[in-house]
C-alpha cells in the first residue's frame, strides 16, 4: 500500500563529514580485518563516481597507497583522460596512464562491433560514430527495446531499431571494454598486493547498471548504498575539480556522446533517484512525480521498470552458484559450524 506521509528532495541529503567517515572507517576496516591488503587501486575516467571513490580511499589509506589507473581508448570522450589526470593530480595520488585500444583490436572487438551496427545500418564503416540508445521507460510499454544511432563522415545521422541479437552483439563487444580496464586493475592489485575498489553507486548496483567480471567487479565497493545525487553532494564536501562536479553522467563507451538516461534509466539520476527512493519506501506515484518532475502514470511506469530490471539483472550481482553447500569461512579465518 503506498505510504502518503510527507515527502521532499530533501530526504536524499546527507552529512557530508558524518558518510565521509563512516565511508572511511569501513575501508579501513576491510583492509585491516578481511583483505589484509595494502593499498588500493582504482580505475579512475573522470566521472563522478570514480572520482568519489578515489577521493574516499585515499581518505582512508592514504593517498602514495591508493593508485589510479586512467584507461581510455579509442571511442573514449577527449575530456576523459583529462579529467582523470585533473582528479589524480588534486588528490596528488599517483597514477598509471595506458591506452587499451591495442588490446581491444588484439580481441577484435571493433571488427565485431561495426559488423553488429551493419546488420541494421549496412553503410556503417572507418569514420562513422554511433551510440545505442534505449526505449522510454516512462511510456509504459512494458518493454524495452534498443535503436543505433550512427553518424557518418558527412555529417548525415540515421536510426535504426536493433533486432535482439544485434543488440546482444554490440552489448557483448562493449563487454570487453570493462573486463577488460578490471584484468589491468588486478594486475597492478597483484603485484602491489593491494585490493581493488569498485566504483558502482546505488542505481547501477540495484538496477543492474553495470557488467560482471568488469565495472561490477571488485574486493570492495564504497558508494553502492548512496543515491547518484549523494555521489554529487560527497564530492562537493571532499572539494573535488568543478569540472568534474558539473559532468553530466556518460557511459563514455560509444564513439557519440552518450548520456546514462539514453543508454539505461530513461530520466536523469536527480528524478531516477527519487523515483528508487519512492520504490523503495512505498511512496505515492502522485507524490513521488510532484518533485520529480513526472506525471503519476511516468513514476508508475518508472516503478515497474525498476521492478522489471531488477528481474532480468538479478544474477548480476549473484557469486557462482554452488550445486552442494560449502561450509564458509568467517572472518577469523575458521570455518562456520567447525571447530576452529
Amino acid at each position: 500500500m503506498a505510504d502518503n506521509k510527507p515527502f521532499s528532495p530533501k530526504v536524499l541529503e546527507i552529512d557530508g563529514a558524518r558518510t565521509c567517515e563512516e565511508i572511511t572507517a569501513r575501508i579501513r576496516t576491510f583492509m585491516k580485518d578481511v583483505l589484509h591488503k595494502r593499498g588500493l587501486v582504482v580505475g579512475i575516467s573522470g566521472g563522478i563516481d570514480s572520482s568519489v571513490t578515489a577521493a574516499l580511499c585515499v581518505a582512508a589509506v592514504g593517498r602514495e597507497r591508493t593508485l589510479g589507473l586512467e584507461m581510455p581508448e579509442r571511442h573514449s570522450a577527449d575530456e576523459t583522460l583529462m579529467l582523470s589526470t585533473r582528479l589524480a593530480d588534486h588528490l596528488q595520488m599517483p597514477r598509471i596512464p595506458m591506452d587499451i585500444t591495442t588490446v581491444l583490436e588484439a580481441v577484435g572487438y571493433y571488427e565485431k562491433y561495426d559488423q553488429a551496427v551493419r546488420s541494421a545500418i549496412p553503410a556503417y564503416g572507418s569514420g562513422w560514430k554511433s551510440k545505442i540508445v534505449a526505449s522510454d521507460a516512462t511510456l509504459g510499454r512494458g518493454f524495452t527495446y534498443f535503436s543505433i544511432v550512427a553518424t557518418s563522415p558527412d555529417g548525415e545521422t540515421q536510426t535504426r531499431r536493433l533486432e535482439l541479437q544485434a543488440y546482444l552483439e554490440v552489448v557483448a563487444c562493449t563487454n570487453f571494454k570493462q573486463r577488460i580496464r578490471k584484468m589491468f586493475e588486478y594486475y597492478h592489485a597483484d603485484r602491489l598486493n593491494y585490493a581493488v575498489a569498485a566504483t558502482p553507486n546505488r542505481l547501477e548496483y540495484d538496477q543492474g547498471f553495470f557488467v560482471k567480471l568488469g565495472d561490477g567487479a571488485g574486493d570492495l565497493k564504497p558508494i553502492a548504498h548512496l543515491y547518484k545525487s549523494q555521489v554529487y553532494q560527497l564530492a562537493r564536501y571532499l572539494g573535488l575539480p568543478e569540472a568534474i562536479v558539473r559532468r553530466r553522467p556518460t557511459t563514455d563507451t560509444y564513439s557519440l556522446p552518450q548520456g546514462q538516461d539514453e543508454f539505461f534509466f530513461s530520466i536523469p539520476f536527480e528524478s531516477m533517484d527519487l523515483c528508487l527512493y519512492g520504490k523503495n519506501h512505498g511512496l505515492d506515484a502522485e507524490l513521488v512525480g510532484r518533485h520529480a518532475g513526472l506525471s503519476a502514470d511516468q513514476v508508475k511506469a518508472i516503478y515497474l521498470d525498476i521492478d522489471r530490471k531488477r528481474a532480468t539483472t538479478r544474477s548480476l550481482p549473484l557469486p557462482p552458484l554452488l550445486v552442494s553447500d560449502v561450509p564458509e569461512i568467517d572472518l577469523e579465518g575458521s570455518q562456520k559450524g567447525f571447530p576452529s
